[in-house]
């Protein structure tokens, strides 16, 4: 669990479209669907779930899409909700409502083609993969490579900048890919990062991590410069007065 300070002012408080429109829709599948299986001790909204074999092999192309609005429980939702809410206000007023949408569904069908390759070549192609975690990994990428200085605190606790946040979530998402059995398609995190970078790569050319990384290496090499150059001014001045107390 993470959240991110956020500090509204003048127009900028306002709650963009794009955001409120997915959080209003998803609350109310959730709620729909909470209602169906009490009522009618049936599940309708099953087939607008992920399920690889169905996707590919029965014709259900809408799935890829239509998973990202299904959450297999409160905190599920909950958690996905506050992080497209907190993380995903100040990219859609960069970006625009429009973009916005355009990389959101990219990474949660991205994510959706990852979870379908991965079963196709691991196995696992019954398996039903639902929630909008692949397009939130993603808004989550952008927001540490667009405001890599920005403080989030992680757990509620520790403060962290979101740039190596983000490098930490995507360690996590890409070790916990291997493993299986654990409920979570981290298969799905992963592939929204992936596509959300190829995006960023192709839409905004100024953001690129090798820069980035050359630039900061540039940048510990003249404090580093700096900082030995300081110790020699220190011994040149100490070596000063120790010839003056001898004369």
């Amino acid at each position: 669990m993470y959240y991110t300070r956020y500090r509204p002012s003048g127009a900028s408080g306002w709650l963009p479209p794009g955001v409120k429109w997915l959080l209003l829709t998803n609350a109310a599948v959730f709620v729909m669907d909470y209602f169906a299986h009490v009522l009618f001790r049936g599940d309708p909204f099953r087939v607008f779930g992920l399920v690889p074999h169905q996707a590919l092999f029965s014709g259900y192309l809408w799935q890829p899409v239509t998973y990202l609005f299904l959450h297999g429980g409160f905190w599920h939702i909950l958690i996905n909700m506050l992080t497209l809410w907190m993380f995903g206000m100040d990219l859609e007023r960069d970006w625009g409502t429009r973009r916005f949408l355009e990389y959101f569904f990219l990474c949660g069908v991205g994510a959706g083609v990852c979870v379908i390759v991965a079963s196709a070549l691991f196995g696992g192609m019954g398996i039903r993969t639902i929630g909008a975690s692949g397009a939130v990994y993603g808004l989550l990428l952008a927001f540490g490579l667009l405001y890599p200085n920005r403080v989030v605190l992680f757990s509620f606790l520790f403060p962290i900048k979101a740039k190596y946040f983000v490098m930490i979530i995507g360690a996590i998402a890409f070790m916990s890919s291997f493993s299986t059995g654990s409920g979570v398609s981290h298969i799905a995190h992963l592939g929204g990062m992936i596509f959300g970078y190829l995006y960023l790569g192709a839409k905004l050319p100024r953001i690129n991590l090798l820069a980035g990384l050359q630039r900061r290496y540039r940048e510990w090499k003249l404090a580093r410069a700096r900082k030995r150059f300081q110790v020699y001014l220190r011994k040149h001045d100490h070596d000063q007065d120790r010839d003056r107390w001898v004369h």
